[in-house]
């Protein structure tokens, strides 16, 4: 029996995921008040490609599992140098801001909690970023993954 279970190995995910938040939105209607749950998940390959969705459902499980599915269909790329990007980038996504910088080599992710988990699935090594306004971590999250979006390959020299 046991030859037969060490045939068996598990399957490498194409995506690390990471679970950014697990919330309960309750919703109060005429018939009473219904509970749900809402999943934000981040998705990247370490190659420089990353996504994030959220996705609302009666069961923690399937929200989570919708979520990673929609993730995957909305995925950014981006380009960088020596592990950091090119160069600094500001973005604004509703109310917060995000500013990304370039950093030197073993300076490592400096960065707040949802930008971190962010980027530390996109493959960027090395990188500073500052959020100002908006505390919320999905808004943050947004605002991080359309700044990453802006950069465009630089041309080497």
């Amino acid at each position: 029996m046991a030859k037969q279970d060490e045939k068996f190995t598990e399957a490498k995910k194409e995506f690390e995921e990471v679970l950014l938040s697990i919330d309960k939105v309750t919703r109060v209607t005429a018939w009473g008040r219904q509970l749900r749950f809402r999943a934000a998940v981040v998705i990247g390959n370490w190659k420089w490609t990353v996504g994030l969705w959220l996705w609302k459902a009666w069961e923690v499980v399937m929200a989570i599992e919708k979520a990673i599915r929609d993730a995957k269909k909305n995925l950014i790329s981006f380009e960088i140098t020596d592990g950091s990007i090119a160069y600094p980038v500001k973005t604004k996504f509703k109310a917060s801001t995000m500013m990304l910088h370039p950093a030197s080599e073993w300076t490592w992710i400096i960065a707040g909690w949802a930008a971190r988990k962010l980027l530390s699935v996109s493959g960027i090594k090395n990188i500073l970023a500052k959020r100002y306004g908006c505390k919320n971590p999905i808004t943050n999250a947004r605002a991080t993954l359309k700044a990453l979006a802006t950069i465009k390959k630089v041309p080497s020299k």
